[in-house]
């Protein structure tokens, strides 16, 4: 398993280097049509939308090219979004190396974690649920919930939780189908309906 994992980020790492340089400059010029959904530095005004402030530029990169794949092909593969399709239809790499430079070069606002999640939160991020096969968040995300640039897991910490639970939920649902080896469709497919609130409460105040 370990050989495994260890193969999976190296394959990443090395498809992530074929991403174009970002320039942050002009990526904030470019994010002129971006601010009415994510906002002037991408931290969204409504929880319709996530936060992009802060999150890893290669993730960005590849979630605007899987939106443009998912337009190209109906939805037959990439990320299927309608407004997203529409919004990157003319973006060329570089416009999206940009973007993610920018959006990435941002600070995400912080959230907080309710009381009453904390406890029951706590302990199916970091320990997972042996009993239902479920691993542990932190596998991937980390104890912070900061993810990795290097292996392509993004930042989940301070994001709006209404965004955290829509996302398992597609993910559950098969809807959403653009993670890599399909591990985020595998572990959502365990998740109770009280289970995704918890962790979408839990994760958002993490940092």
């Amino acid at each position: 398993m370990k050989n495994i994992a260890l193969a999976l980020v190296a394959m990443i790492g090395f498809s992530g280097a074929a991403l174009a340089q970002g320039d942050a400059a002009a990526g904030q010029t470019k994010s002129a049509t971006c601010v009415a959904c994510h906002g002037a530095d991408g931290n969204a005004p409504s929880d319709l939308y996530p936060k992009i402030a802060g999150q890893h530029p290669k993730y960005i990169e590849k979630q605007l090219k899987e939106f443009k794949l998912g337009m190209e092909t109906g939805g037959a593969k990439g990320r299927n979004n309608a407004i997203m399709g529409g919004m990157v239809a003319g973006l060329s790499e570089q416009d999206m190396a940009d973007l993610a430079a920018y959006y990435g070069s941002q600070t995400m606002s912080p959230a907080t974690t309710p009381e009453d999640v904390v406890e029951v939160g706590q302990k199916l991020y970091m320990g997972g649920d042996i009993e239902r096969a479920i691993p542990a968040c932190t596998a991937c995300h980390g104890p912070r919930g900061e993810g990795t640039e290097l292996s392509g897991f993004p930042k989940v910490s301070s994001q709006y939780p209404a965004y955290i639970k829509s996302q398992l939920e597609l993910f559950r649902s098969g809807e959403r189908n653009n993670d890599m080896n399909g591990m985020m469709q595998d572990i959502a497919k365990k998740l109770t309906d009280e289970d995704i609130e918890i962790l979408s409460k839990y994760i958002a105040g993490l940092h």
